[in-house]
């Protein structure tokens, strides 16, 4: 084997031993009131099977004059086939208990999100609840801030499977912590 077709073997190998860990997902669900600020993070994915649960990382009500209100600065899925995932992370707040369906797994969600408060303190997404393939809704439990737009797309089949984040890091003196999520389906 001559040199270019060594390094056509080794780049065809590397780019599918990396798509190795990645699922593949039949649909993307996103909403239209998500915040402005922030980085979208990496897409994670259950190992295996569908999210049946959540929790969130938020900050508590009302940090007062002083301190900067985050609200919601995570969220995790919690795996049927064992594990949990999650995308980028903001760095306030503390894990708040696991909510998980009663039967079946995530389908749908809506989002809780604060519009820009000038030169107030923004926090963005403060709440989601989703939507359990039974119909059963899971509230999370953060701070009220703002209002919730319309529910995201369903599933079209299977169930949520994967999450990427959009969040502010420490940036400015008004951080705003998760601003918006998507989640993916998979078969």
């Amino acid at each position: 084997m001559d040199l270019s077709t060594s390094a056509v073997v080794f780049l065809f190998l590397t780019y599918h031993l990396c798509e190795a860990g990645d699922r593949k997902y039949n649909s993307v669900l996103m909403v239209s009131n998500g915040g402005q600020w922030g980085e979208w993070g990496k897409v994670e994915f259950c190992p295996k099977g569908y999210a049946y649960g959540f929790s969130l990382k938020t900050t508590p009500y009302s940090q007062g004059l002083v301190v900067d209100d985050t609200s919601l600065n995570g969220i995790r899925l919690h795996c049927s086939g064992g594990g949990v995932v999650q995308s980028t992370v903001g760095p306030f707040g503390m894990w708040l208990e696991r909510k998980k369906c009663p039967k079946g797994y995530l389908v749908a969600f809506i989002l809780n999100v604060e519009a820009p408060q000038g030169p107030a303190d923004d926090t963005a997404a403060n709440n989601i609840h989703f939507t359990c393939g039974d119909g059963t809704v899971l509230e999370g439990q953060s701070t009220e801030f703002g209002t919730y737009g319309d529910w995201s797309k369903r599933c079209p089949t299977g169930a949520i499977c994967g999450i990427q984040t959009k969040v502010e890091g420490i940036t400015s003196v008004d951080i705003t912590g998760l601003n918006d999520v998507k989640f993916f389906c998979c078969d």
